[in-house]
């Protein structure tokens, strides 16, 4: 038996004479060609959705110059100028005696020159440790976000640490009897984990009182919200 294939093709939405939908009650109009509610419709793909389903989302690149960037629009908040004066008036008062008992046993063993030699190599490590500790300073920064205290220093190796508020278990503030003339202080975040401790030098004493109270105020309110 032969089905003639004359007349137009059958249509299921149509009926079988063409005379309305096979389905009445179903529902008809955009969105319903066989897609669930609120599915877009093809070609219209909302601009939240990726281009291709099978591709992962794009991810965001950084630049290398903004990998130890505070980020948020944030500027790192330097230390004080004071803190490369101290380490030379440090490395000073340390050169003075070594200096000048090294020069003293260098001219009994062997004259002026050794002494001499000596003394330059001693100069030599002061002006060294003045320049290292110039670019330390430079290198140090801070900033205070929402949820946690970054601190970037290293002038051969870049280090960046952040350290979350609520993982603080306390803050203190140390000042040697050279800082204390000076007016610095140096400020210490410290964390159940060792590695995650945080260390901030050269700030000026009171800048220094302020942070550790912000800190510990922080603190407080993040490890009550845990």
């Amino acid at each position: 038996m032969n089905v003639s294939q004359d007349g137009p093709p059958y249509d299921p939405a149509a009926g079988a004479e063409g005379h309305g939908p096979a389905h009445p009650d179903a529902p008809s109009g955009p969105g319903y060609g066989g897609r669930p509610p609120g599915f877009p419709e093809q070609g219209q793909v909302p601009a939240h959705y990726p281009q291709d389903h099978r591709q992962p989302l794009t991810q965001p690149h950084y630049k290398a110059d903004q990998a130890y960037a505070p980020g948020g629009g944030l500027e790192w908040s330097p230390i004080s100028a004071r803190h490369a004066w101290w380490r030379l008036l440090a490395a000073v008062l340390w050169a003075i005696p070594v200096g000048g008992v090294g020069a003293f046993l260098g001219w009994r063993n062997g004259g002026v020159i050794p002494a001499a030699m000596w003394v330059g190599a001693v100069l030599l490590g002061v002006v060294l440790t003045w320049l290292v500790a110039e670019l330390d300073r430079r290198a140090y920064g801070y900033a205070e976000r929402v949820d946690d205290l970054i601190v970037t220093h290293g002038v051969l190796v870049k280090r960046l640490v952040v350290v979350p508020y609520g993982r603080m278990q306390f803050v203190d503030v140390t000042a040697g009897l050279l800082e204390r003339w000076m007016g610095i202080a140096t400020v210490r975040m410290h964390t159940a984990a060792a590695a995650t401790d945080a260390t901030i030098p050269g700030l000026p004493s009171a800048e220094a009182a302020q942070l550790r109270d912000r800190l510990a105020r922080m603190g407080e309110a993040r490890g009550m919200g845990l």
